[in-house]
């Protein structure tokens, strides 16, 4: 596995230098850091100029909770150490990425050995090495998606022995999906069903009568839910404290909703309908404050909905198909600035294939085992189907999809005459820890 994880991170780290060399020798504007930073970048910057969480955009405007926490204070960090929007934080923090990106074939090949076989485990974590997606936007773009790919896997992978374990690991369970929801928010809706398909292992494996079962596995998920909590109620607090309004770590969905959903049929994602790109709407965002203004589009958007409802099945339609095939459209227009769309399709279309016919044999051979990736590919992407959609956003689940990818191509390596029951294809050593 040691030569996989090097490949990986050799792989890009030499996307990161190439790209690195296009940059000046000295600094670089802000909203060019990392290509296309964003708010992200803005609000690193904020906090290194010492005006806290805040400044989602260019000029200074104020608290903010439009992104969640973990990784803007990471890169503030790197600002801290290294100088704001310099060549070496650019360095650092893509390099960094390239790290969680290249260390997530650990638990990848872990989670895919553990349900199924050594060799299905491998191809795994060399198909998650050298995948293009993984390598580009890890080394290319200074966001959460290598952070949280990783420590999404980790959940995953966590939560596939957690029946198995007492009561500390499912407080460490909570916290680790704590931690990961504050890297992105995207992936909380999966948490309660993680928990269930955990909860049920644990019923089915017997541990004494009825309600002494019942006693341990309430105890368990207490435990579980009240980490977590804890690690999210703090950014909560402040939340409420500053913004002065209540909403799960970010509030930026009705911006989102309302860029989706405005009648532009030539964009997933309207550009004009965002502060960063808009002076009239970044007038509008400055004089209304952050939390009046998601209001105003929240009413913009649901009563444009509302009289256009055939807009906005046809919009959530084409978003289905982007989010899994990558096309939006092929006018000359729109590839004049999504020029990439056009290969990147075909590409797509394969993996789509490829993750169907995977599904289809995991499922053939042990349902059980393939349900929580069901569930994580039905519902994470339901936010995005009804906002925007593009290849990037699918980062945090790109482990499971390849898991899937790779089965469709190798199969499972699991003897059709066999039961293929988790429990057989553990090796020993690991039934003797549990």
């Amino acid at each position: 596995m040691m030569a996989v994880f090097f490949l990986a991170l050799a792989l890009r780290l030499v996307l990161v230098g190439v790209l690195i060399s296009q940059l000046p020798s000295h600094t670089i504007q802000s909203n060019d850091f990392g290509w296309e930073s964003w708010e992200v970048g803005w609000i690193a910057r904020s906090i290194y100029l010492g005006h806290g969480f805040s400044s989602p955009f260019l000029p200074l405007t104020g608290p903010t909770a439009l992104v969640p926490p973990l990784y803007t204070y990471l890169l503030a960090g790197a600002f801290k150490l290294l100088g704001l929007n310099t060549v070496k934080a650019a360095i650092a923090v893509l390099s960094f990425n390239s790290l969680c990106s290249a260390l997530t074939c650990i638990p990848l090949y872990f989670l895919t050995r553990n349900a199924l076989t050594e060799r299905a485990g491998r191809i795994a974590a060399l198909a998650w090495a050298v995948y293009p997606f993984a390598i580009y936007f890890s080394a290319s773009r200074v966001w959460d998606y290598a952070l949280t790919s990783l420590l999404f896997t980790c959940c995953l992978l966590a939560a596939q022995k957690l029946h198995l374990r007492g009561v500390w690991a499912w407080v460490g369970f909570g916290v680790l999906y704590g931690f990961a929801v504050m890297s992105n928010p995207s992936i909380a809706s999966l948490l309660p069903f993680l928990m269930l398909f955990a909860v049920v292992k644990f019923w089915r494996q017997g541990h004494g009568p009825a309600g002494q079962r019942t006693l341990k596995i309430s105890a368990r998920s207490l435990a579980a839910v009240a980490a977590f909590v804890l690690v999210c109620t703090p950014w909560t607090i402040r939340n409420e404290r500053v913004l002065h309004s209540s909403f799960f770590m970010r509030d930026g969905f009705w911006l989102e909703f309302y860029a989706g959903n405005n009648g532009d049929t030539h964009e997933s994602n309207s550009a004009w309908a965002h502060p960063a790109s808009n002076p009239i709407e970044m007038a509008k965002y400055r004089s209304e404050g952050e939390i009046g203004y998601m209001a105003e589009k929240r009413n913009l958007a649901t009563a444009y909905v509302e009289t256009h409802p055939g807009f906005f099945v046809v919009a959530t339609a084409r978003r289905i198909v982007r989010f899994w095939t990558g096309y939006w459209s092929f006018s000359p227009h729109y590839l004049k600035y999504e020029p990439f769309d056009l290969p990147n399709v075909p590409f797509c279309l394969f993996l789509l294939w490829a993750t169907v016919r995977g599904l289809i044999r995991w499922w053939r051979q042990d349902w059980r085992s393939v349900a929580p990736y069901v569930v994580a590919l039905l519902l994470f992407p339901i936010p995005y189907y009804l906002t925007h959609s593009s290849m990037d956003y699918r980062q945090p689940i790109e482990p499971l999809i390849i898991v899937l990818v790779s089965i469709g191509l190798f199969g499972t390596g699991v003897g059709r005459n066999r039961p293929g029951t988790e429990a057989e294809r553990l090796p020993q050593s690991d039934l003797s820890a549990a």
